[in-house]
């Protein structure tokens, strides 16, 4: 299959440069892929999807007729990045995460930001996610931000943007790893001649986070991941994480809260836990504390989570550093613990709370991004330009009866991939997650998740909306 007829349409090409140009670390993919029939290559796609099946890499859709499971749409052409780019990528996610967890520290103690007016205090009061209950409160070795997936896209020109931080249960490294072991049997010769960063060591990595966060005087910790359970949309994820690093999976009804400590049910009677990765979200964890019709959680986590007894990835209350309308301030909280500027720029930001700003918003729908403060997963969003008229005046009307809950951003010209779709290839809009681990350093794992929207034209990539993904490689061609 050749990219004779692939075109490139003014978008920023992932794999060329120009029609029939490879971007460097991209040309033997491309001479791979050339020297394929079309039947070959889409024998191979149809294999890669066939393992997808049968090692049940699946997620759930909520509200969705057709079943609770639904296999992960993935292509087998790979995103290439090329290593030197990826540094600055790195670094900037570094820089931020670090400022993220100065400022997470800062807001939940002494609130220097707040009084230096750089952040509006209403802003961060006003969060859904701020949690009172985390006042005064330090987390293990100071870290609130363990795993962090932060959305890049990337313009027209080339140049990276940050789209959005999810700081609180972030899924998808389950298939970053999955889809690196499908493109290695895909495309073997490719892949060992492309010098690609590896990704395998992740699980361990994650586990050496959790274990740096065992209290003191605990010689033979007790690890788990704390999942909602079978119904939730990432099981796959939780159950897969825990299997790789050989901890325990858990749920709320498996622990209980007893003489001061957690402990999980054995046939053999309670053993007491020690960390738990968590991944659900705060207002399910705890119902004496959060909400009480919750039984996702355990009652009574939270006080010996706050009495230094149990360590917990990652901490309660850093959901208010994803607000959709904090982020328009990161790039000064960058500044104001750092000192430099971003490394990353943000999209540029209309906050909907400031009366001028929201005036523009609303005159301009049209072409505009506008997301809900803390909605994830491509909810509570209005991708303005593919709207109807009827779904823009909902939400002109969501807007006015709520400011502080929306912000919008101009619609970028997302970057595109060639993708397999049908019996032959085109260029599909792509974003990227990397994944961030603070533990004794920061740690960025080299590529992340290449999430692809199928749909032709279509902006959003998220697997709910019928998003798909790619292995993203980091290349090293001088090597």
């Amino acid at each position: 299959m050749d990219f004779a007829d692939y075109q490139l349409e003014n978008f920023f090409d992932e794999l060329f440069e120009a029609q029939g140009r490879p971007r460097l670390g991209s040309k033997l993919l491309v001479e791979k892929i050339e020297s394929l029939s079309d039947e070959n290559l889409l024998t191979k796609q149809k294999a890669a999807e066939t393992m997808l099946l049968q090692m049940g890499i699946t997620f759930a859709v909520y509200g969705s007729d057709e079943g609770a499971e639904k296999i992960f749409p993935f292509d087998i052409i790979p995103r290439i990045i090329d290593g030197k780019e990826w540094s600055r990528i790195e670094s900037g996610l570094q820089q931020r995460i670090f400022a993220l967890n100065a400022f997470l520290d800062d807001i939940y103690h002494e609130r220097k930001i707040i009084k230096d007016r750089i952040v509006p205090e209403d802003v961060i009061l006003s969060s859904r996610t701020y949690r009172k209950e985390c006042e005064g409160f330090k987390p293990p070795r100071s870290i609130w931000c363990h795993v962090t997936g932060t959305d890049l896209v990337r313009d027209r020109d080339g140049t990276f943007y940050v789209l959005e931080d999810n700081l609180r249960c972030p899924s998808g490294v389950s298939y970053v790893l999955e889809n690196r072991q499908l493109l290695k049997r895909t495309f073997p010769q490719v892949f060992e001649a492309s010098n690609v960063r590896p990704v395998d060591d992740y699980p361990n990595r994650l586990l050496d986070i959790l274990e740096y966060l065992v209290p003191e005087n605990v010689s033979n910790p007790t690890i788990g991941v704390l999942t909602p359970g079978s119904y939730n949309s990432a099981y796959f994820e939780h159950s897969f994480l825990a299997r790789q690093m050989g901890v325990e999976l858990l749920e709320g009804q498996d622990l209980v809260v007893y003489d001061g400590f957690v402990h999980m049910q054995t046939t053999k009677g309670l053993q007491k836990v020690d960390v738990l990765y968590r991944r659900i979200d705060d207002d399910f964890i705890d119902p004496l504390v959060f909400r009480p019709d919750s039984l996702l959680g355990v009652p009574g986590i939270m006080e010996v989570y706050k009495s230094g007894r149990l360590a917990m990835a990652n901490a309660p209350g850093t959901g208010v550093a994803d607000d959709k309308v904090v982020y328009a301030y990161i790039p000064k909280i960058i500044k104001y613990y750092t000192g430099e500027e971003p490394i990353l720029p943000n999209v540029p930001t209309y906050i909907c709370s400031d009366a001028k700003e929201r005036s523009f918003v609303l005159d301009n729908l049209d072409k505009l991004v506008v997301k809900a403060a803390n909605e994830s997963g491509g909810y509570g969003m209005l991708v303005g330009p593919h709207a109807s008229q009827e779904e823009r005046d909902k939400f002109a009307a969501l807007i006015q009866e709520n400011p502080r809950n929306y912000m919008a951003q101009p619609t970028l010209a997302l970057s595109r991939a060639p993708t397999i779709t049908g019996d032959t290839i085109e260029g599909r809009h792509v974003d990227l997650r990397p994944y961030i681990l603070y533990g004794e350093d920061i740690y960025v794992l080299p590529g992340g998740l290449t999430r692809v929207a199928l749909r032709k034209g279509s902006l959003v990539v998220n697997s709910s909306q019928g998003g798909g993904s790619k292995d993203s490689w980091v290349v090293d061609p001088s090597k």
